[in-house]
C-alpha cells in the first residue's frame, strides 16, 4: 500500500482533533502574550504614577506648614504663604462648578431624553464634544474676548466663566451617558402610572443616575482645579489678599506657575506645596463624595 493511500486512510475525526489542538495551543499562546503585555503596561503605568506621587509628596512637604495657609504671597525670603491663592482657587472653582453643573445636566438631559436623534441634538452633541477636546487656552482666549476686553480689565468673574465653560461639556457627556443606561422599561412604567415626563426625568432618571452624574462633576472639578492657561487670560492673578470678584484674583495654579519658574528656592518649595495641596484637596473631595454617595444609595 502506498504512502498516499495510508494518509488518506486516516479517519477524519483524528485530523479534526489535531487541527483543534493546534488552534488551542495557538490561542493559548496569544492569550498569554496579550495578558503579559497588559500586565506589563499596568505595571509601567503604576510605576510612573507612584514616582510622580512620591516626588510630589517629598518636595511638597518641605514648605507645608501653617504659614502656607495663613500668610499671603510675599517677596522671596519673607516667609510667605499661599492663603490668597488657596482662597481664590476655592472661590473660582466653586462658582465655576455651580454655574457649569446645572447647565451641563440640563443639556445632557435634553440629549438623552428629548433629542431622539434630531438634527439639533446632533449639533449640540457635536459642539459639546468639540468643547470637551478643545485646549483650555482657547477657552481662556474666548472668555478674554467677551468678558475681559469689553469690561476693561481682568477679574475673578472672568476666571469663573472660563472654568464654567470647561465644566459644561464634561457634565454633559457624563449625564447623557448615565441617563442612556437607564432601561426604557423604567420610563414606561413611570409614564404608565400617569406621571408627566418632567417628573419622570427629575424624580426617577436623575435619582437613578445620581452616582454617575456626581462622578462626572468630580472629574470636572479635578480638571478645573489645576487649570492655569484660561486663568492667565481672565483672572490674571493677585499677590495681595483680595475677595473682590471684579478685580484680578489669585489662584493656586497661577501661583504654582509663577513660583515654579522662579530662581528662588523658597518660592519653588511653595510651588511644590501648592501642587500637593491641590492633589490632596481633589483626593479628599473624591473620598468624601464616594462615602456620601455610598451611604445615600444604601
Amino acid at each position: 500500500m502506498s504512502a498516499t493511500t495510508t494518509q488518506s486512510a486516516i479517519p477524519g475525526p483524528r485530523k479534526d482533533l489535531k487541527v483543534s489542538a493546534a488552534l488551542g495551543r495557538r490561542r493559548h499562546l496569544a492569550d498569554v502574550i496579550i495578558r503579559g503585555l497588559c500586565v506589563a503596561a499596568t505595571v509601567i503605568g503604576l510605576i510612573f504614577l507612584a514616582s510622580i506621587l512620591f516626588t510630589l509628596v517629598m518636595k511638597g512637604l518641605e514648605a507645608l506648614n501653617l504659614s502656607l495657609f495663613t500668610n499671603v504671597t510675599a517677596p522671596p525670603g519673607s516667609n510667605g504663604g499661599l492663603a490668597n491663592a488657596i482662597v481664590g482657587s476655592l472661590i473660582q472653582v466653586a462658582l465655576g462648578t455651580l454655574i457649569g453643573t446645572p447647565i451641563g445636566m440640563l443639556v445632557g438631559t435634553y440629549l438623552a431624553e428629548y433629542a431622539n436623534g434630531s438634527k439639533l441634538g446632533n449639533l449640540v452633541r457635536f459642539v459639546s464634544d468639540v468643547l470637551l477636546s478643545a485646549p483650555s487656552i482657547l477657552i481662556g482666549l474666548f472668555i478674554y474676548q467677551i468678558a475681559v476686553l469689553p469690561f476693561g480689565g481682568f477679574s475673578g468673574w472672568a476666571g469663573v466663566l472660563a472654568l464654567a465653560v470647561i465644566v459644561v461639556p464634561v457634565v454633559v457627556r457624563t449625564t447623557e451617558d448615565q441617563l442612556s443606561l437607564i432601561p426604557n422599561t423604567l420610563r414606561e412604567a413611570v409614564i404608565g402610572l400617569g406621571a408627566p415626563k418632567w417628573k419622570m426625568v427629575v424624580l426617577v432618571c436623575w435619582r437613578s443616575a445620581l452616582s454617575g452624574i456626581a462622578t462626572g462633576v468630580l472629574l470636572a472639578i479635578a480638571r478645573i482645579a489645576g487649570e492655569t492657561a484660561p486663568l492667565l487670560f481672565t483672572s490674571l492673578g493677585n499677590n495681595s489678599w483680595s475677595l473682590d470678584m471684579s478685580a484680578p484674583m489669585s489662584s493656586l495654579p497661577l501661583a504654582i506657575y509663577a513660583y515654579a519658574g522662579s530662581p528662588f528656592p523658597d518660592w519653588i518649595a511653595l510651588a511644590w506645596s501648592g501642587a500637593l495641596v491641590i492633589t490632596l484637596g481633589v483626593l479628599g473631595l473624591n473620598i468624601i463624595a464616594r462615602v456620601f454617595l455610598r451611604g445615600s444609595s444604601k
